[in-house]
């Protein structure tokens, strides 16, 4: 058998850690898919567009992160100019939510490289300046002797915090052409430059901070998460006794209904003055974004000390003691300067004021259905069982009201991108084996339909619930509330039950009383299914009570 380019790419994925590859072929791409059939060890997991292979890469990377050990990078390779192009809004929620994705595309044979017009098919002036200013770093291969390497440099820019989205670009000659190399078996990377550790300096001075402080909150981002650092953010708040609210990033990092825990009504302007009161204010592994900071209103009136692995976030929203750090290696630098508190009952109460704020205004807003819906979706899962929500109304319920214990939720928030729920949770049912679910609106659910015939073909365990009102919901009530009326909200859409048997997937048109038990039964049952719920759904006001 001759060796040939695309062989050492597959060498160097294996010899890497790559067991599942999400790849979609094309012209250029042939070599990289012929040396992928002669790796039965590697797992290919295909979709129907580009786009949603790249949200399936991104869900398997998130299933696998925080289950320690190396950094799970997830390698997903695609075709030339358009087929790459399509990627480019997937790996923007990749690079948003830090998740590490190693990009591989095809590309124009070698001497049309550099900006000239050689009439490839599919050529583009610059493919990589599409990407340079959407992933954390571009490689582009021009002989095959430059894979193994340009390979290990995107792999460990990938698994280097903050993790994220990366490219590489290979030749169809080089892929074709001869392998030049000998096989490749063992790559090592040094992409874990250990997490990076706190200076001294700033640990200290946040250390006497938070052990001066009357009434210290810590907000939980997702980098709490990306760290593993759930223990030691449980333990420094119990020693604080410092309430804890979540980022929707960062929904898990810290015990749902754990008296300390303010959960993560963050549009609720309640939970705003709440962090706005603190007198020293952690944050850990978030910016302070638009919906981490309730649309940029937070305005912090005492101390705020933010710890951050990506520098550029520091400080980039509001002035801080910036300590630019793995969060787990701050808190533990934290929990060894910081002396504990004799529990008093203060910051618990002020925690059971709150939610009882939050449930009071939800009483008065008739939102009976929407709870309820969440509610049940919530009792239907398996302990355990991760959900990939799409951007629709049950969607940014589930952003402040879900409760994530046992129940790993993922989302779009990031760059915050339709379609992203069925195709993510394909993905991670091909890291974990399932069940998963995936929840969409009718607007969203059309951005991936194809993507059942890649849940049949590859026997992946993911239940679709399909809320089915009619139009883009969320879009319907933004139009709404800014102009009194909609313009092309309203959608005409399929018989979503029927369009599923038609792809062999069991489907179950449900009811708000059915609900619970119809994804009960689908998540039990092994394979694809699909739940479709016609309702019509509404958001809470958020903000009505600023004053």
């Amino acid at each position: 058998m001759t060796r040939i380019g695309g062989d050492l790419v597959v060498e160097t994925l294996r010899a890497l850690g790559a067991d599942t590859v999400f790849g979609l072929p094309g012209q250029h791409a042939l070599g990289l898919f012929e040396a992928l059939r002669r790796a039965p060890d590697l797992t290919l997991v295909g979709a129907r567009v580009e786009n949603n292979l790249a949200f399936a890469a991104d869900g398997h990377a998130r299933a696998r992160l925080g289950a320690g050990g190396p950094v799970p990078v997830t390698p997903m390779i695609v075709s030339t100019g358009p087929g790459a192009l399509l990627t480019l809004s997937s790996l923007q929620e990749s690079r948003a939510s830090s998740v590490p994705v190693l990009g591989i595309s095809s590309q124009v044979p070698a001497a049309g490289l550099g900006g000239g017009r050689h009439g490839y098919l599919h050529e583009l002036p610059d493919q990589r300046a599409s990407f340079r200013d959407v992933v954390k770093s571009v490689h582009v291969v021009r002989t095959a002797s430059q894979i193994p390497t340009a390979l290990r440099e995107a792999w460990e820019s990938a698994a280097t915090a903050p993790y994220g989205p990366v490219w590489v670009e290979i030749p169809q000659d080089v892929l074709l052409g001869p392998a030049g190399l000998p096989p490749i078996t063992s790559v090592v990377t040094s992409p874990a430059a250990p997490p990076l550790a706190p200076l001294p300096e700033p640990a200290a001075a946040a250390a006497v901070e938070l052990a001066a402080a009357r009434n210290p909150v810590i907000l939980a981002g997702g980098g709490v998460l990306r760290s593993g650092a759930r223990r030691e953010l449980l333990a420094l708040a119990e020693s604080l006794r410092a309430p804890v609210l979540s980022t929707f990033g960062g929904k898990g990092a810290f015990p749902w209904e754990h008296p300390l825990s303010g959960q993560s009504w963050l549009e609720d302007w309640h939970s705003t003055e709440f962090l706005a009161a603190a007198d020293v204010l952690l944050v850990l592994g978030s910016g302070l974004g638009e919906l981490s900071s309730n649309y940029h209103r937070f305005a912090p009136r005492g101390r705020v000390i933010q710890v951050e692995a990506d520098a550029g976030k520091l400080e980039a929203n509001h002035p801080a003691l910036g300590i630019h750090a793995d969060v787990r290696q701050t808190l533990s630098a934290l929990l060894e300067r910081v002396p504990a508190r004799e529990p008093d009952g203060r910051a618990e109460a002020s925690v059971a004021a709150l939610l009882a704020k939050v449930r009071d205004r939800l009483a008065g807003q008739d939102l009976e259905l929407e709870q309820r819906a969440l509610a049940d979706v919530r009792a239907a899962l398996p302990d355990g069982t991760p959900t990939f929500w799409d951007m629709t109304v049950l969607g940014y319920w589930a952003w402040s009201a879900w409760n994530p214990d046992g129940a790993p939720i993922h989302t779009a928030q990031g760059a915050g991108g339709l379609g992203f729920g069925l195709p993510a949770a394909l993905g991670a049912a091909a890291a974990t084996g399932g069940p998963v679910l995936a929840v969409s609106g009718d607007g969203g659910a059309m951005y991936g339909i194809a993507e059942l015939a890649t849940a049949v073909q590859h026997g992946l365990d993911v239940t679709w619930l399909i809320v089915d009102d009619g139009g883009y919901g969320i879009l319907r009530e933004y139009l709404t509330g800014a102009f009194g009326r909609t313009t092309a909200t309203e959608l005409t859409r399929p018989d979503f039950a029927a369009l599923a048997a038609a792809f062999g997937v069991p489907a179950t048109v449900s009811t708000v009383d059915t609900l619970s038990a119809d994804l009960a039964s689908a998540l039990r049952t092994p394979g694809p299914a699909v739940v479709v719920l016609p309702a019509l759904l509404r958001m809470f006001e958020p903000t009505h009570l600023e004053t």
